[in-house]
């Protein structure tokens, strides 16, 4: 007799507000048998507000090798995983997408259904509220810490599908606004969107050297948004 194999169900989680989380998310939650998250703490507020009692284990970009065949084994006995990240959807420049590709090219793993819980998106959310065409537009995520920077932001200007989205971390913004304005120029607008959701919410909009005194003193959990409207390069510094 087959032995019933389980299914991965990746679930989004909110941005800020845990209002936010969908009904199917909160169905599926209560319903798996183990749930994988990057941070098991700020998973278990979660699922703590909504009680929530579930196993947390740890799912991360420095999980290893062992940790991936834990969860291929967890699903072959037949148990459903819920996969969520800190916030907003898993595998969207999170490690979640790793795991997504190694179950989808196991061997033994080609009848897991992998199964999307949709929800919010920190990109989705800044577009929506930007004032901008966004029939289309190019995301790029967190710029590299470090190789790979420096030719990150030369090629910015060569991107024809606008507006440019990407993620930056607080204490990385002002090195990201400054590199923005040294390709497009410091007069450059900009729409910088922080705490989404939260009770401190904002979407600011203005010059890369306006950005850069405004956030001097910028704070806070959780990325930042980084809208650059069209690439049109500005001469003045």
């Amino acid at each position: 007799m087959n032995k019933t194999i389980g299914s991965l169900y990746v679930v989004a989680t909110p941005i800020g507000n845990l209002k936010d989380i969908t009904l199917r998310a909160l169905e599926t939650l209560k319903k798996v048998d183990i749930i994988f998250a990057e941070d098991t703490r700020v998973t278990q507020k979660l699922l703590n507000h909504y009680e929530i009692k579930k196993p947390v284990k740890s799912f991360h970009e420095h999980s290893k090798g062992n940790v991936y065949e834990s969860i291929a084994e967890e699903l072959k006995n037949g148990k459903n995983i819920a996969l969520v990240t800190d916030a907003g959807t898993p595998g969207i420049s999170d490690p979640g997408a790793k795991l997504i590709c190694f179950i989808k090219s196991h061997p033994s793993l080609s009848s897991v259904i992998v199964s999307p819980i949709p929800g919010a998106s920190a990109i989705i959310t800044a577009l929506s509220v930007s004032g901008l065409n966004a029939d289309q537009f190019t995301f790029l995520g967190y710029p590299p810490h470090k190789k790979g920077r420096q030719t990150f932001f030369k090629n910015l200007k060569e991107i024809k599908v606008t507006p440019i989205v990407l993620y930056e971390s607080p204490h990385r913004l002002q090195k990201t606004l400054k590199e923005i304005g040294e390709v497009f120029g410091m007069q450059k607008e900009v729409i910088v969107a922080k705490e989404l959701t939260k009770i401190h919410e904002e979407v600011w909009q203005g010059s890369v050297k306006e950005a850069g005194s405004y956030f001097i003193n910028a704070k806070g959990k959780g990325e930042f948004v980084i809208i650059i409207p069209h690439t049109t390069q500005t001469s003045e510094k």
